[in-house]
């Protein structure tokens, strides 16, 4: 039997925030999800987390699942308490307690693993995850003699010569819940923070075991931004490389980023400053940027995209868009279709060749075939309490400046006159024209203003 115990009662001070730590994101996930994320793959009996610092934001946020439940440590005393605490609330104290941090977003299931396979090969009271830094600083240094732990001293009881020891303290623990539950009520909080460790177990069961791991960033706490920013790099890191090698040419990594859900074909290419977010897909030959946003898209083959920004959508084959456009959510553009300087669609969908060069908004919309729509062109979609639908039909040709009040058909072949405002329905194969006749008034004097 396995059971998971994630501490994430913490508010994090450091991170100067009203958001508790464990809600901070990385690559669009919290810091605690992606914890969870990886002890799910161990398939535990349990997850309990403990939660105290704003507890009902911190579980709003948890992907739920019938293996999560939730304790709350208030007080927050120490990670010690926090097992006290779990320890007075399970009813059966079998198997393995696995204990992590719900601030060390970046541990990997096959390490998770690795040390509950070397736990059990011990048969060890307890086995925890060190890791020799070159920078110390901040953790809790471990004491060793032939991978048994002898002593773990925090490090603001550090003294000199204790503070030079490089073997740090992971804070990954896997225990014997039978060995665990006869001492953990008698940890105290006789230390300077006056808090309730739970390192300080390691020195009241007999078999403790260092399992120590490379320091390959993992095992990097978040306890402040900076350390928020340097995990989120090294995620980043090894989402690029992994796209490089599969075929797809980043100009300049370091000011692009992908999601980890995020798919990408091969000989794509993404100029500087374009981010591809969360589920999106884009298809071999594309070339996405300078300067774009795609977001829970899916582009298709061949197309590109410059200094634009994409949500939610479905681009087609061969589709051009940019530069300066907005495609908004729920829009469907087919093959062939050019979409131009200062665009923005939203809700609509446009078949295949459809133009939309210069300076237009289409909005809860259809757009047939081949029809191409003149700079300036509005589909006034809201009248102040409702949305309506302007459709357009195939070979259409809408005037320069037009203005389409919603809800209005337009047939096929339908042209309009440039400046035209379209209150009423067209039929196939006509010439609409709605504006009013131009007066020209001789000898017009100007007002002049005063000074």
């Amino acid at each position: 039997m396995l059971t998971v115990a994630i501490l994430a009662a913490g508010k994090g001070t450091r991170m100067a925030s009203s958001l508790p730590k464990v809600l901070h994101k990385l690559s669009g996930k919290t810091l605690l999800q992606r914890v969870i994320n990886s002890c799910n793959e161990l398939k535990p009996d349990k997850i309990l987390i403990i939660v105290g610092h704003k507890s009902k934001e911190v579980e709003d946020s948890v992907l739920k699942n019938k293996n999560i439940h939730f304790i709350t440590q208030n007080p927050q005393k120490g990670t010690g308490h926090a097992i006290q605490v779990l320890s007075q609330q399970v009813k059966k104290h079998e198997g393995k307690l696995l204990v992590l941090n719900g601030d060390v977003p970046l541990i990997k299931a096959e390490t998770l693993k690795d040390l509950i396979k070397y736990h059990d090969s011990k048969r060890a009271d307890v086995s925890l995850i060190t890791s020799r830094k070159k920078d110390p600083h901040g953790y809790g240094r471990v004491f060793t003699e032939n991978n048994r732990i002898e002593r773990i001293v925090e490090e603001k009881d550090c003294n000199k010569d204790e503070r030079s020891n490089l073997l740090t303290n992971a804070g990954i623990y896997c225990f014997s819940w039978k060995s665990l539950s006869k001492i953990i009520n008698n940890l105290k909080s006789n230390n300077k923070q006056k808090e309730i460790y739970l390192t300080d177990t390691i020195t009241l069961l007999k078999n403790s075991y260092s399992f120590e791991v490379e320091d390959n960033g993992e095992l990097q706490g978040i306890n402040n931004r900076v350390q928020l920013s340097e995990c989120e790099e090294t995620i980043q890191t090894l989402i690029k490389k992994k796209h490089m090698l599969g075929g797809v040419t980043i100009i300049h990594p370091p000011s692009c980023t992908i999601s980890e859900e995020a798919i990408i074909g091969i000989d794509v290419i993404i100029e500087a400053n374009s981010h591809i977010r969360g589920n999106s897909k884009i298809s071999n030959n594309c070339k996405i940027g300078p300067n774009s946003f795609i977001k829970d898209t899916i582009v298709n083959n061949n197309c590109e995209i410059i200094n634009s920004t994409i949500f939610n959508s479905k681009i087609m084959d061969h589709v051009k868009i940019g530069p300066y456009s907005h495609i908004r959510p729920d829009c469907e553009i087919s093959s062939y279709s050019k979409i131009g300087n200062f665009v923005e669609i939203k809700n609509s969908q446009l078949d295949e060749e459809v133009k939309v060069n210069h300076l237009s908004y289409i909005g809860d919309s259809k757009v047939g075939k081949y029809t191409n729509i003149g700079a300036g062109t509005i589909t006034a979609n809201f009248d102040g309490t409702k949305k309506y639908q302007t459709n357009i039909g195939k070979n259409s040709s809408i005037g320069a400046n037009t203005v389409l009040i919603a809800p209005v058909n337009l047939g096929d072949s339908v042209t309009t006159g440039a400046g035209s405002v379209i209150t009423k329905d067209s039929q196939n194969n006509s010439l609409a024209i709605a504006r009013s006749k131009q007066v020209n008034i001789k000898n017009w004097k100007k007002n002049k203003s005063k000074n």
